[in-house]
């Protein structure tokens, strides 16, 4: 298995620094595909993938998961693993094959050697969040453009990282904020932007309620499952026993992992909160708690209840709140409200004929993306910067984060988005970033 040096040594042998991919000079294929590797193998990169196979100017030519797959763990289909999800990718091709037959998409259990091929020009990152940042960062130094599943990252100190490196090596990153590219919901964000509520004054962002348990009190490791490499698994995270309620979809529900519900859904609804308010490149200057509540024992860990403020420069306030009705964002103003769910749906407001007003040629205008993958893909060949960029995603990243730790420390907070830094909080900024398990950093 390669180290870290190893591969930036291999790397640096091939890869060239510039605007355009290597492979745009000679690598790709005749028909001048783009060749996609997939890191992560779980049950939203199965929806990932077949969002790359459908467009016809991509080939999956590889997959990537510490886990070989997921036999025994509810159903193969949900979970998956690098095998099942190469026959999926093999199986949809051979169906375009006169022969019904398809071996070209090649599995790995390490991401640094799908990093060290040349002929990959795209790695879509679908793996929990403490593993974004280095790969993302190694990719970028591989010369890779990316397509990274939100949130961007699981600290502050990441995420400003990626940025770094996305924009020092030129590649396109797309932050996998998808709901930016129905038509309906950014139309919600306009209307906002161009004043059809009149000044906004307040925000309200709605994360799902606590849906997941895991074992509560003292637990007992599990096994590990056969073809499951889990100190891979845990890469640069402490290191701890083995739970099948640690990995796969409830990662999600541990610190060391994700943010819980603040970043699994506010990754969606506090990016169109900022989106809406101008505010996606900045962020807000306090953040406070607001009764959140958190679990005293069990494998679980982030907050159970959600609740927290935070006050833009502006004077406009963004409240995050837990709601079991499928809503994504409440914006008053000072002529009426308006409202929006996932997914594009969920259109309410109480200003009669608001969602047919037309946009005129000179307000606002967010981008004209309706299908994510294909934004990025075109800016893949185009060099501009998709409808979710590094720094937009970075930034909703770390609107979800100060929360947490607003929550966390059950106090109010300055923040300065300027310097990512609280304004005369030690132990808030500690908590701004954390130590990687060895031999792993960025």
């Amino acid at each position: 298995m390669m180290n870290r040096r190893q591969f930036l040594r291999t790397a640096a042998a091939w890869a060239t620094v510039s605007v355009v991919p290597a492979s745009v000079f000679g690598n790709r294929a005749p028909s001048n595909r783009i060749n996609v590797a997939i890191i992560g193998c779980g049950n939203q990169s199965a929806v990932d993938t077949k969002a790359f196979l459908v467009e016809p100017d991509t080939q999956v030519v590889a997959v990537c998961d510490v886990n070989r797959a997921s036999h025994g763990y509810k159903t193969e289909a949900q979970f998956l693993g690098r095998e099942p999800l190469r026959a999926m990718v093999e199986q949809y091709y051979a169906r375009q094959q006169p022969n019904g037959a398809f071996r070209g998409c090649d599995a790995y259990n390490d991401f640094r050697e799908v990093l060290a091929r040349s002929d990959v020009d795209v790695v879509a990152i679908v793996v929990p969040d403490h593993w974004h940042a280095i790969m993302a960062v190694m990719a970028a130094q591989a010369g890779k453009d990316i397509y990274c599943e939100k949130p961007l990252s699981l600290t502050v100190a990441d995420g400003r990282a990626m940025v770094e490196a996305v924009r020092r090596y030129g590649v396109v990153l797309q932050t996998g904020s998808h709901h930016r590219s129905f038509p309906r919901t950014r139309r919600v964000c306009e209307l906002v932007r161009n004043g059809r509520i009149g000044k906004l004054k307040r925000i309200v962002a709605y994360v799902p309620g606590w849906n997941k348990q895991g074992p509560v009190g003292a637990w007992e490791p599990d096994p590990v499952p056969d073809g499951f490499d889990y100190d891979m698994w845990l890469g640069p995270a402490p290191w701890v026993p083995y739970h099948r309620d640690r990995c796969l979809y409830n990662f999600r529900f541990i610190l060391d992992y994700s943010g819980g519900q603040v970043t699994n859904f506010g990754a969606h609804s506090l990016d169109l909160a900022q989106w809406a308010n101008g505010s996606d490149r900045t962020g807000p200057v306090e953040v406070a708690d607001e009764g959140s509540e958190w679990p005293t024992d069990g494998l679980f860990d982030v907050a159970s209840k959600v609740h927290f403020r935070v006050r833009y420069a502006d004077g406009v306030e963004l409240e995050c709140v837990q709601s079991e009705e499928p809503l994504a964002c409440r914006f008053e103003g000072t002529e009426g409200w308006i409202q929006t769910g996932y997914n594009g749906v969920g259109f309410a407001s109480n200003i009669a004929g608001l969602e047919s007003s037309a946009i005129g040629p000179n307000e606002i205008h967010l981008g004209t993306s309706t299908n994510h993958f294909r934004d990025f893909l075109d800016c893949v060949r185009t060099r501009r910067d998709p409808i979710a960029p590094v720094e937009v995603g970075h930034c909703s990243a770390t609107l979800c984060h100060i929360g947490n730790i607003a929550m966390r420390l059950k106090r109010k907070l300055r923040w300065d988005p300027a310097t990512e830094r609280f304004i005369g909080d030690s132990e808030a900024n500690r908590m701004l970033c954390r130590a990687y398990r060895a031999p792993w950093r960025l």
